[in-house]
Parts: structure tokens; C-alpha cells; sequence
């Protein structure tokens, strides 16, 4: 597939949001920072936060929220693959939801715990047009162990973060389809999607088998592992690829395809452009964001965005 180069020299972009200026907001894993690129080869630092800028999402109030996972220690090798990835700094101190006004560039953290339980590894999120915040907690691996994984909602205007499921293993990527009757899942080492059938914001209704409420919708066989994804409009899922390098596309009925880029490390995808059919994608293991302006099909309005 055709594609430019919006930016390059970054470190290891992740959580992509479209503007109808043609920018796009991204946040810099091991740079600890939100960045605006204007697609021309210019970056600006809209806000340095520190810790593991994660995931981003564009929110009912018109500012920025974030995924902070707290950080990880280790450089992107030379094969494009992050080394250590998931490995706890010396100065992790947990992680946190955070929100950055766009204009100012100021940031509060918003959620630090589910309860009781720190929030550890947050990677991933998205608003339903209630206004709630889905997101996922990667959890933090150590030299010999890690943490579980989970997802977790906060309804509209409510202060309390919600545990929907946990012990999992390495809950990624979040999205919602066009009806919001289902939450989508990339579990990471995997390299499986699962389902959630809602009965509200929310509220997973119990299912059945062994990962219930969670429902196997797709996997591969490859050796591959799941990042972050983006809805489509006919309520496909797009999910980051790592080690195949590009974004496999699952439908409702789990079918997959697949359209390759040429970095191991393709980690995120959204959509913008008028009709929605250009994909901004990160290639974190080269540091670049990508703009393929011919997707097959237009992504999903996204609730809150500028689209």
C-alpha cells in the first residue's frame, strides 16, 4: 500500500489522533511526551508527561487523554523490536490515566487506582458516547514475573474506575463497534482479539466457556503479537500487528487480512481525512508516522473526535 512519511526521529510513537488540519497528536513511548506533527516533517512537544505515554483519545471535553504506563527501561534494538519492552524503570512509581489540555499543554493525572489495586500498565482506551472511558492495564513485567492484565471502565462524570475483567494476560488494544453492543480486545502475546457483548456502558454481560465474559473472536497463527487497533465504519477491527509488521483486519464474523508495512514494529492505526479512508499509522520500531491516504475502507467516527 502507498504511503508518506508525516514524521520521523521519533521515540517509539504510539496512540495516534487525527485533526481536520491535517495533523495528527501522538504520544512518544521512551520520549515521556505528547507531540502534535503537522505532516510537513515538523513536531512540536504539546506536553512532556514522563513516565510511558501509552495510548491517547481525544475527549468529551476537548482535551487529551492518556494511557501512561509509568515507563520501560530499554532502547529499540537494531531489528526494530523494543528491548525490554514492558520492564519497570527505577523510577516507576505505577501508572496513570492523565488528561492535557491541547492549548496550554497542562496535565493532571485523573486516575492512579481501580479500587484499592494501583493501576500498573495502562496502554489503551476509548469514549462511548456517554461520555465513559474504556481502558486497558497492561500490567508491568519484571526479570521473572509480571503483573495480570485488565479492563476497565469510569462511567460519565464519575470518579470511580471500574474493574470489568481481570487476570488476563496482555490486554492491548481497545475499541468499541458502530453500535457500542460490543467492546474489542487485542491481547498481545496471544495474538488474539476478544469480544465483549455489553448489555450498557460498561456492563459485560457473563457469557460463557472458559475466559468468560471475554469472547474468542480471532487469532493467528503466526508468529505474530497484537498491539493497539481502530474501529472501521462497517465494524472491522484494525489491529497493530508486531513481527509481521502491519495491521491485520478482523471482521465481526472473525475473518482476518492483512496489509504489510516495512517495520516489524507497527504498533497503531486511526483514520481521518474528510472521508475517513486515510490511515495514520505508527511504525515505532523506526520511529516514523505514516499516512496511507487510500485504506480499503473509511474507519469509524470516532465519538468526540473533530471528525
Amino acid at each position: 500500500m502507498d504511503f508518506e512519511v508525516m514524521a520521523e526521529g521519533l521515540k517509539f510513537p504510539e496512540g495516534p489522533v487525527a485533526f481536520p488540519d491535517g495533523s495528527v497528536v501522538l504520544v512518544e513511548v521512551f520520549g515521556g511526551r505528547l507531540t502534535r506533527c503537522w505532516g510537513d516533517g515538523r513536531t512540536e512537544v504539546v506536553a512532556d508527561l514522563g513516565g510511558g505515554p501509552n495510548g491517547a483519545a481525544l475527549g468529551p471535553d476537548g482535551a487529551i487523554w492518556v494511557c501512561n504506563n509509568g515507563g520501560f527501561t530499554g532502547p529499540v534494538g537494531p531489528d526494530g523490536k523494543p528491548q525490554l519492552r514492558g520492564i519497570s524503570p527505577p523510577d516507576y512509581e505505577g501508572g496513570r490515566i492523565e488528561r492535557v489540555d491541547l492549548a496550554t499543554g497542562r496535565f493532571e493525572r485523573v486516575f492512579t487506582h481501580c479500587g484499592d489495586l494501583r493501576l500498573k500498565g495502562p496502554n489503551d482506551l476509548v469514549f462511548d458516547r456517554t461520555g465513559g472511558l474504556w481502558f486497558t492495564d497492561f500490567g508491568k513485567q519484571r526479570a521473572n514475573d509480571r503483573d495480570f492484565s485488565s479492563l476497565h471502565y469510569v462511567g460519565a462524570g464519575l470518579n470511580q474506575v471500574q474493574m470489568v475483567h481481570d487476570r488476563v494476560l496482555s490486554y492491548n488494544g481497545v475499541g468499541l463497534s458502530p453500535d457500542e453492543t460490543t467492546a474489542y480486545v487485542a491481547d498481545t502475546y496471544n495474538a488474539r482479539v476478544w469480544a465483549y457483548d455489553l448489555e450498557g456502558p460498561g456492563k459485560a454481560k457473563p457469557g460463557e466457556g472458559v475466559y468468560a465474559p471475554a469472547r474468542f473472536l480471532a487469532g493467528l497463527p503466526t508468529d505474530a503479537r497484537f498491539d493497539s487497533l481502530a474501529m472501521t465504519e462497517a465494524g472491522n477491527v484494525c489491529v497493530a500487528t508486531l513481527g509481521t509488521g502491519g495491521i491485520t483486519t478482523v471482521t465481526p464474523a472473525g475473518e482476518t487480512s492483512f496489509i504489510g508495512f516495512p517495520d516489524p514494529t507497527v504498533t497503531n492505526i486511526c483514520f481521518g481525512g474528510p472521508d475517513r479512508r486515510t490511515a495514520f499509522i505508527t511504525l515505532s520500531g523506526s520511529g516514523r508516522l505514516i499516512r496511507a491516504p487510500n485504506w480499503p475502507e473509511p474507519g469509524l467516527a470516532l465519538n468526540f473526535s473533530q471528525y
